[in-house]
């Protein structure tokens, strides 16, 4: 680890600010690898006394200051100590009722002694000490009933850590279930050997799985899990405190489990990795779907399989059944083995698949079994986020803590969540799949399946006709008379549609119960074939029209359809293997069921039918969030550049019905010494032009002209690599453009190798690795070119994710203020929504507050790109004399503020640039 600190295990002490105080009053002791930095342990503490008062959290650390590190050691800090306490307050009530019950015997109702006098409820006080005594005991009970409960799985977790034949006895009994399944499946092969018919027939009773199942809407009817009833003890174990830990991506979650299993608390805490089942599903002919969905809808109809395969069997010889696939990774005894085998060690997802692949149990479902009894759940955002998503988990968040890392797109993430979109194009091919679907099986469906399909016609129907456009007609080929986008409410959407009559709640249901979408794509790959065989000629009619419609489609389908993952297929099949377009569209209808008020309908009409879309905007995150902060015990959310927080405060927390008393902030300096960084705004460049990118002004050439000027005397004094950020793609690509015209990008080159970043992401890695063997090989040779200049964009590729530690950037320059685009029609109705909303205070409108958070929050990303550990140094230059604004300067983070100049003059600013680099240079 860094040098200079203490050996591991070495603890560094930390006192919990009030109000929160540690338990007992006593000072939290914080396990740590190393001796943590000061920052640190003021980090922990005020960690712990946010959990132990039960509040919401606002945490900024930067990037190098070991966040993850702080947040694992202080969060099982207090974990550890709250289970501690739990415990003795147990036994000191167990004591307690072991002691009264020797002591003192209940009095009959005939005893004499008995007291008739009344409480202030006018009950007699016998009664009251009767029903109080009935409480007691039934605390003591189950408190009892939990110790067992422990003690069982703590016996049964240390015979799996230390009893290594447990394992070596599992795989034994696996390998004998294989082989008996294997002689089973020859065995039938032998008898069914000369049965040609019997096997022909079969073959046609395959297309029963397409068959939508009898649908019953209006009752409840218990979820079919295919477990014996024997485990229903298993299941219903209760919930220990835990602490629920999310960030954004799957890399950063894997990083976070690291990053547990070597801290002090790796060996002894029960954590489970929670995923897709894109990401931990190990059967490999569900895996080839690619496709979430298709994968998700395939998983559930497998289970459902085998639910109905189950109660085959129990009415067998009343009906022949169909035999339908079923998952052989579905085996309650070995999920429970995989439960058990992540409780006993931190593993993170990828050692989870390989575990389940090993063990022939599912990852998905055998870590959700572990969710009960462990401590520590890391788990993605939309998880964690969507309350459908996160009830299908078996995520329970009363009393319970969440940590929501990586938090600064917290608000955009949630939105997104809960927003959709469809295309034309996606609602006529829906339209068309389900008609042939209906025509084809008409005579096989259910009246209750058959009226749930023509309200989802009518419906597509609906929804095209509000784009201009007949359901009927190619979309490619309708052109639309009115093109524009127009934002509605969602009752002004449904009433307009002609669709308030319909109960999209029921129509929701029905279409995740019946699996209908899942039904319908492998109608469309079993019959979009040219190769499949159909018997009538007005099948093939039939089956012939919806191919050459499919194929009409392919150029407007959906993005995501078109870049599936998909096994190797024919190339005429290719855009069969496309998702269901109908699973898009369920999206768009459970995002019609929000309240009316918390968001709007964007039609937005291009060119034709198929271009034109539909799409759902949030507008009040908070109405999601707050069932997440109602039901935890407390609520973290950390970051590296949580600057500015008022977004939070106000458009989440706020929203939310969160007590502003209940809100606590805590940001931190970073580790390297002040001497390592020197962040400038700098408001005139070097002929004195003063520097102001509006939109109005930096399109003007003597505006480049400067940008350029700067640029060219940075590069003269900062060794290594610059990253200088533009505020979009269009202006990066005009002033690269307007400097090769005027030959500037040749005085560029003369000392920096220029790289640009690239707008397809698969080429961002081989653009980085090129920077950087730039850089090193400048650095290791005396010749005239001392490193390379990446010109890169606000929010693209290399802002957010990328670090630029050490040679790789030793100077970021941010060219301009990167404002958004406040005439996208989505901003405009955000800024209309929080002018009508939010409370209206002594300054500027929340809208323009907004505006300014958003612009501040992409700079504060791209700034912290630079310093990534503590020997690290870098200068940070802001072009744009309006950062020196108040309002715009307090919301840059407070290690990068309270060291930053102001320079009116380029001169100045040079001289401090050059003796910043210089020193540092020599240092090394």
């Amino acid at each position: 680890m860094e040098g200079g600190r203490a050996a591991a295990g070495a603890e560094g002490g930390g006192r919990c600010p009030e109000p929160g105080g540690a338990l007992g009053s006593v000072p939290p002791r914080f396990p740590f690898p190393y001796r943590p930095y000061p920052i640190q342990e003021r980090f922990m503490a005020a960690l712990y006394g946010a959990l132990q008062a039960g509040q919401v959290g606002i945490f900024e650390s930067p990037t190098g200051t070991g966040k993850s590190l702080s947040l694992i050691c202080g969060a099982l800090s207090w974990l550890r100590d709250f289970e501690e306490k739990k415990k003795q307050e147990e036994a000191r009530l167990l004591a307690l009722e072991d002691k009264g019950r020797e002591e003192k015997q209940p009095l009959t109702s005939d005893e004499p002694g008995r007291s008739t006098s009344k409480d202030s409820s006018g009950e007699p006080d016998w009664i009251t000490a009767f029903v109080q005594k009935k409480e007691e005991q039934d605390m003591v009970n189950r408190l009892k009933e939990e110790q067992i409960r422990r003690k069982k799985r703590e016996e049964r977790l240390e015979k799996i850590r230390h009893n290594v034949q447990l394992k070596y006895a599992a795989k034994r009994k696996r390998s004998e279930e294989d082989e008996t399944k294997r002689l089973l499946q020859l065995s039938k092969e032998a008898l069914s050997e000369g049965a040609g018919a019997d096997v022909l027939e079969q073959l046609d009773h395959n297309e029963e799985e397409l068959i939508l199942a009898e649908y019953e809407s209006d009752e409840e009817k218990k979820a079919a899990s295919g477990l014996e009833e024997d485990d229903d003890d298993d299941l219903e174990e209760e919930h220990v405190t835990k602490i629920y830990y999310c960030s954004r991506t799957h890399s950063q979650l894997s990083q976070f489990v690291h990053e547990v299993q070597k801290s002090p608390f790796g060996k002894d805490t029960r954590l489970v990795s929670l995923g897709s089942r894109q990401n931990l599903c190990v059967n490999e002919e569900v895996r080839r779907l690619g496709a979430l969905q298709l994968i998700n809808d395939r998983c559930m109809e497998m289970q459902k399989n085998k639910h109905e395969k189950k109660s085959g069997e129990e009415t067998e010889g009343k009906k022949r059944r169909v035999s339908r696939a079923t998952c052989p990774f579905y085996s309650y005894e070995q999920m429970q083995f995989l439960r058990d085998e992540v409780l006993a060690e931190v593993k993170d997802i990828e050692q989870l698949v390989a575990l389940g692949r090993e063990t022939k149990a599912c990852p998905y479902y055998g870590s959700r079994y572990a969710i009960p009894a462990a401590q520590l759940v890391v788990l993605p955002y939309q998880m964690l986020l969507h309350e459908a998503t996160r009830s299908a988990a078996g995520i329970n968040l009363k009393d319970q803590v969440v940590i929501i890392d990586e938090a600064h797109n917290l608000i955009d993430t949630i939105t997104c969540i809960h927003s959709a979109e469809v295309s034309g194009s996606q609602l006529c091919c829906a339209h068309s799949q389900l008609l042939q679907y209906t025509e084809r099986y008409r005579k096989r469906l259910k009246a209750k399946n058959l009226m749930y399909i023509k309200q989802i016609l009518y419906l597509l129907e609906r929804f095209v006709a509000m784009l201009g456009g007949n359901v009927n007609q190619n979309p490619s080929c309708q052109a639309v008379s009115q093109t524009g986008t127009v934002l509605k409410s969602i009752n002004d959407f449904l009433f307009q549609s002609q669709i308030d009559n319909i109960n999209l709640f029921k129509v929701q249901r029905y279409c995740e119960k019946s699996l209908i979408s899942r039904k319908l794509f492998g109608f469309v790959e079993r019959y979009g074939s040219p190769a499949t065989a159909v018997k009538t000629n007005k099948e093939n009619q039939r089956v012939a029209g919806l191919q050459s419609f499919l194929l009409s489609l392919q150029q407007g389908s959906d993005k995501e359809a078109r870049t599936l993952q998909s096994p190797p297929v024919e190339p005429e099949n290719d855009q069969l293997r496309t998702a269901s377009p109908l699973m898009q569209i369920e999206g768009f209808l459970s995002a019609l069921t929000n309240a009316n008020e918390d968001g709007r309908v964007i039609l937005n009409r291009q060119g034709t039918v198929g271009q034109s879309s539909l799409k759902f905007l949030l507008l009040n995150p908070a109405v999601h969030f707050a069932k997440v902060v109602k039901e935890c015990r407390a609520v973290i959310i950390a970051g590296g550049t949580m600057q500015p927080v008022a977004d939070f405060r106000e458009q989440l927390l706020s929203c939310a019905g969160v007590d502003p008393a209940r809100v606590v902030e805590f940001s931190c300096g970073h580790v390297i010494p002040p001497e390592n960084i020197l962040p400038i705004i700098l408001c005139s460049g070097p002929s004195n032009q003063q520097l102001e990118f509006t939109f109005q002004t930096r399109d003007l050439p003597q505006m480049m002209d400067e940008t350029g000027r700067i640029l060219c005397n940075l590069c003269n004094v900062v060794p290594g690599g610059v990253v200088c950020f533009f505020p979009s793609y269009d202006y990066e690509k005009q002033v690269h453009a307007h400097w090769e015209k005027t030959g500037l990008l040749t005085r560029l080159a003369a000392k920096k190798k220029i790289f640009q970043e690239p707008k397809k992401a698969n080429q961002v890695e081989q653009v980085l690795a090129e920077y950087a063997k730039c850089i090193k090989r400048c650095s290791q040779s005396a010749g005239q070119m001392t490193g390379a200049l990446l010109l890169s964009v606000v929010g693209g590729k290399m802002s957010e994710g990328i670090n630029f530690s050490d040679d790789l950037g030793r100077c970021v320059i941010m060219v301009g203020m990167p404002y958004p685009n406040i005439k996208s029609p989505e901003l405009q109705e955000k800024m209309t929504w929080l002018d009508k909303t939010m409370p209206r205070a002594a300054g500027p409108a929340p809208s323009r507050v907004l505006i300014e958070n958003l612009c501040m929050k992409a700079v504060n990303q791209s700034i912290g790109r630079a310093i990534r550990h503590q020997q690290d140094f870098a200068s940070i230059l802001l072009l744009d004399h309006r950062y020196a604004r108040p309002a715009i300067f307090n919301k840059l983070p407070q290690w990068i503020r309270e060291r930053t100049q102001v320079k009116p003059a380029f001169g100045s600013a040079f001289a401090e640039l050059r003796k910043f680099h210089r020193g540092k240079s020599d240092a090394l």
